[in-house]
């Protein structure tokens, strides 16, 4: 195979700053979804608390202190030769509570500090706008994105952004993994929908909230078409792209009802939201879905103009595992792998945490992706969580994760040749963080080990892994060198 990556292709990695920033009520940063959410397991699922319990672990407010070593994380990518970082703005740093009349300036000055420094080392931002990061007022007073008067904070808040950082940010995401919000917590991580004082983000979803989770996303592709626009107004430079939580389902046997229940989940999962941000309108399963779950969308009147004038510039997304089905439980046998739980593929491997491996399925989830779309794709998020272990010497071999990103990596260039536009890359985590799913630190996805542990012990210093080194020759040869 003689294809080979773009001169122009987008190395970099992903964080987000729920997850990596920490200081979370520090500058007159105000409380979001994720700061009420405590620290889990696999066995112990993360919980959501009204209001901040003394006694519990709540991995938001620390995280990997990002908003005080941001000067020496950044300069680290540069070390590794980053074209592109891919980082959240933490809505509360700006609108401590979502409906603010004026933005704190405190958090406009800190992403100011940091976009300055991308810069500093010819790092291009890419800047996801919700990440995550709901303002957890907006979910207590307005029951979050289930409500329409939510569209109008974020589109303010959007406004804010776009003209603060008009001409240090000019790649932006609006809403990530907004079809996460459909498969698991209730919307509440996702979209800032209430949720019961004391459940678990993998509690059984009711029917109310189950309606309510879809009303919020029908409201966010409102608002995601808005902000696009808008975006676009202010700067014609910028290029605005969807964030989708990809995922590859196979049928566990060749009959039909398996093949179809497959086609099925692949649908919802990878276009029910992709369709409305590319093409600008629902699909047409869509409406078959609502009638068969007993959903009932409120839709204004305005929305499908909206929808169809706000469409992305390019498709991004996440992919880490594939998933199976099946019909016949006897030839199940059950993982668990927090959000990408269901049935065992007996043809791939799986991670301590349950995640099957499957650099294949990056292949044919792209192919799939590029002929019904057919615009720029980027791979914003992909990565292994593991245990790593420090050895005596300082060192940390984690020679898995080469081994996961190297199988990716490769799979990226099969998909080049089959002709799919594909212009990034930004592996998930590449500084450990605290873990979306569990809220661990020991869960780590990083090039860079941050000294953070589940305990709440650690001194925050950086050092790099094995990876680092390995990523950092991958982006020099322009992904020839992946051994």
């Amino acid at each position: 195979m003689t294809t080979e990556f773009p001169k122009n292709f987008l190395w970099g990695g992903a964080t987000a700053a729920n997850q990596i920033e920490g200081a979370w009520d520090v500058d007159g940063k105000g409380v979001s979804v994720q700061d009420l959410l405590t620290g889990g397991t696999v066995d112990k699922p993360r919980h959501f608390t009204a209001k901040v319990d003394p006694d519990a672990y709540y991995p938001s407010h620390t995280a990997s202190d990002f908003y005080h070593h941001y000067k020496e994380d950044i300069k680290l990518l540069a070390e590794m030769g980053f074209k592109v970082y891919r980082l959240s703005i933490n809505w509360t740093r700006i609108f401590p509570n979502g409906d603010d009349e004026k933005p704190n300036q405190a958090g406009i000055d800190f992403y100011h500090k940091v976009f300055q420094e991308c810069h500093k080392y010819g790092i291009e931002p890419l800047v996801t706008i919700s990440h995550y990061e709901v303002p957890y007022h907006l979910t207590a007073a307005y029951g979050g994105f289930s409500s329409r008067k939510v569209i109008d904070f974020f589109e303010n808040y959007c406004r804010v952004l776009f003209e603060s950082y008009k001409d240090e940010v000019h790649l932006w995401l609006t809403f990530n993994e907004i079809n996460t919000a459909l498969m698991f917590g209730g919307g509440y991580i996702q979209a800032g929908v209430p949720v019961k004082d004391g459940s678990s983000i993998f509690d059984r979803v009711t029917k109310e909230q189950r309606q309510n989770a879809f009303q919020a996303v029908h409201n966010q592709l409102v608002a995601s078409a808005k902000a696009v626009k808008l975006a676009h107004e202010i700067n014609p430079e910028n290029k605005v792209g969807c964030m989708i939580a990809g995922s590859e389902v196979y049928p566990l046997t060749p009959d039909p009802k398996d093949v179809l229940l497959a086609q099925q989940q692949t649908e919802m999962n990878n276009f029910y939201c992709g369709d409305v941000h590319v093409r600008g309108a629902y699909p047409a399963f869509a409406k078959k879905y609502w009638r068969d779950n007993d959903i009932h969308l409120e839709i204004d009147p305005s929305d499908a103009k909206t929808l169809k004038d706000g469409t992305v510039d390019f498709y991004s997304f996440s992919y880490y595992s594939s998933g199976a089905v099946t019909i016949h439980p006897e030839k199940q046998e059950k993982v668990n792998g927090n959000m990408s739980s269901g049935t065992k593929n007996p043809y791939l491997k799986y991670s301590d945490w349950g995640w099957s491996m499957d650099p294949e399925g990056l292949r044919i989830y792209l192919n799939q992706v590029y002929q019904r779309y057919q615009i720029p794709l980027m791979i914003v998020e992909n990565g292994l969580g593991a245990y790593d272990k420090v050895e005596a010497d300082g060192s940390i071999n984690d020679d898995y994760r080469i081994d996961y990103l190297r199988g990716h990596v490769e799979a990226m260039k099969e998909a080049l040749d089959d002709g799919v536009d594909l212009i990034g890359y930004t592996p998930w985590g590449c500084i450990d963080l605290a873990s979306a799913s569990t809220g661990q630190m020991s869960k780590r996805y990083g090039f860079i080990y941050v000294n953070r542990h589940d305990d709440q012990t650690g001194d925050y210093s950086r050092t790099p892994k094995k990876s680092f080194y390995w990523y950092k020759k991958v982006i020099e040869s322009n992904g020839k060198e992946v051994e």
